[in-house]
């Protein structure tokens, strides 16, 4: 590859994926690059009320972006975890909430102990040792460092907020900063004819564009990464079989909660992120079970207010580009592939593909090792994601339509095997490398979709039953005791 000197960087798109890249590379490079955006108002983004992760928070920290300026820009409200429902059987609920749970036992996690509870007859269940779980579910929030009178730790949060807000906030602060933004439409792409790296771009008012590299956030047609380089595509709808989906906001109801829903349904699932001018609302479902008439019916009765726009339907195909950086292009946001949004993972991965980035950046030319490095890091990262994602269609007990049936059935990654069969064996489940998941996280959802160990750590039955009930109580009242104290959610965002 070359050894020129990468001065210029030149994103195509701009919605979430292209103003996160710029205000990330603006902050970091702005003042020995430069950086141009280009973006059409006549193309639409896929704008719908997002979720995300807890790392969401490090963003805005790095930005110096300050959170009450952030929730009242992009209409915002808190996320305290994802409530699924009807996910393992018709009529079953759990929460995957951030945080921590309970106290573990020295080199135990707390849910052997919990377990072990159960099989002594107590009452209560995992969410009930989850301070996040708790407050969501009484519509409480407050930034607690700790639980109250423990050195346990207190509340995690992450967002809800209206996307296409957060970009035009992002777009400000990225002009402001010295992106130079461009209105237009890409129509032509000059590769170098030895190398087949990108030159230029031609608008369609004629004008060139240059760059020494090139990022992609062209959305789901990847523009530069697929239509122009042919990069190639793996795809994973033998494991995650929607392919469709239907976006439908609503007025807000109240009070506002703080989490999201996921409620699954015959061949799919609904969201419900709310936020603090409506709920965002969608469907993702299989076209193979499913019309698009019958999903906006589903998603149509399951409102829980009025809707505020024409439905939105998207088609999508479940999977990753080969390669998430290619020659001069990387490709970032929905270019570099396609994970439903059941986890809320969309904007993490922008994140750190962005962050990947300005770690790996090419200082004089691209180098082979640092694109090859780039790219292994991506790709486990997107399948750690996957393999989690995949753990809630596999392990359901449902048999109610034939989408949950071919569910049951399917053969899932090795990975994503051991993991499942590790902990139905021994209780025990580990925290794969760079995985954002956390053992926690999959402790929730594993024992939520009623995946139930055979055995337990040893170090869980060094107490007596006595000692394992007042353990579990005094938990409990501690994590009541701290809800009690928390403010309610809307006060909260209103103070």
């Amino acid at each position: 590859m070359n050894n020129n000197k990468i001065k210029n960087i030149t994103i195509v798109g701009g919605g979430t994926a292209g103003w996160i890249s710029a205000a990330l590379l603006v902050k970091v490079l702005g003042k020995t690059h430069n950086i141009k955006l280009i973006e059409s108002q006549a193309i639409g983004t896929i704008g719908v009320g997002e979720a995300t992760i807890p790392p969401i928070i490090h963003l805005n920290n790095a930005l110096g972006i300050d959170e009450k300026t952030f929730l009242s820009a992009t209409k915002g409200t808190m996320k305290l975890g994802i409530e699924f429902e009807n996910w393992s059987s018709e009529n079953s609920k759990y929460m995957h909430a951030f945080g921590g749970i309970g106290k573990n036992l020295p080199f135990c996690d707390f849910h052997h102990a919990f377990l072990r509870a159960k099989e002594q007859g107590s009452k209560y269940e995992f969410g009930d040792f989850s301070l996040n779980y708790q407050a969501a579910k009484q519509n409480k929030f407050d930034k607690l460092s700790h639980i109250i009178g423990t050195n346990l730790p207190g509340i995690v949060y992450a967002y809800h907020f209206d996307a296409s807000l957060y970009a035009k906030l992002l777009s400000e602060y990225s002009q402001a900063r010295g992106v130079e933004r461009i209105e237009g439409k890409v129509v032509d792409v000059i590769q170098n004819q030895q190398s087949g790296e990108i030159e230029q771009l031609v608008l369609e008012s004629g004008q060139s564009i240059e760059g020494d590299l090139f990022i992609d956030c062209s959305g789901l047609r990847g523009l530069l990464i697929e239509q122009t380089l042919n990069t190639g595509y793996e795809d994973w709808r033998h494991w995650l079989p929607c392919d469709s989906a239907v976006a439908l906001p609503c007025e807000s109801p109240s009070p506002i909660a703080p989490y999201t829903r996921s409620v699954a349904k015959e061949a799919g699932w609904c969201w419900h992120i709310p936020l603090q001018h409506r709920m965002g609302n969608g469907m993702v479902y299989s076209s193979k079970f499913m019309t698009d008439e019958q999903a906006l019916k589903t998603l149509s009765d399951s409102l829980p207010g009025k809707p505020l726009a024409e439905p939105n339907f998207i088609k999508f195909r479940t999977g990753r580009r080969l390669k998430q950086w290619n020659k001069n292009v990387v490709a970032i946001g929905l270019s570099s592939g396609f994970l439903e949004p059941l986890e809320s993972t969309s904007i993490h991965l922008i994140q750190m593909s962005v962050i990947r980035l300005l770690k790996c950046f090419p200082h004089h030319g691209i180098k082979v090792c640092e694109v090859d490095e780039y790219n292994r890091q991506s790709k486990m990262e997107i399948e750690n994601i996957r393999d989690f994602i995949i753990l809630h269609y596999k392990a359901t007990q449902r048999q109610d339509s034939a989408f949950w049936q071919q569910c049951q059935r399917m053969d899932i990654p090795e990975t994503l095997a051991r993991k499942i069969a590790l902990f139905k064996e021994s209780g025990k489940v580990f925290r794969e490398q760079d995985d954002v998941f956390t053992e926690i996280a999959w402790q929730q959802v594993l024992l939520g979709q009623e995946v139930l160990p055979q055995d337990t750590h040893p170090m869980a039955s060094t107490l007596t039953d006595e000692q394992l009930a007042d353990l579990m109580d005094n938990l409990n009242t501690l994590i009541q005791r701290s809800v009690e104290s928390m403010s309610q959610h809307e006060a909260y965002l209103d103070h």
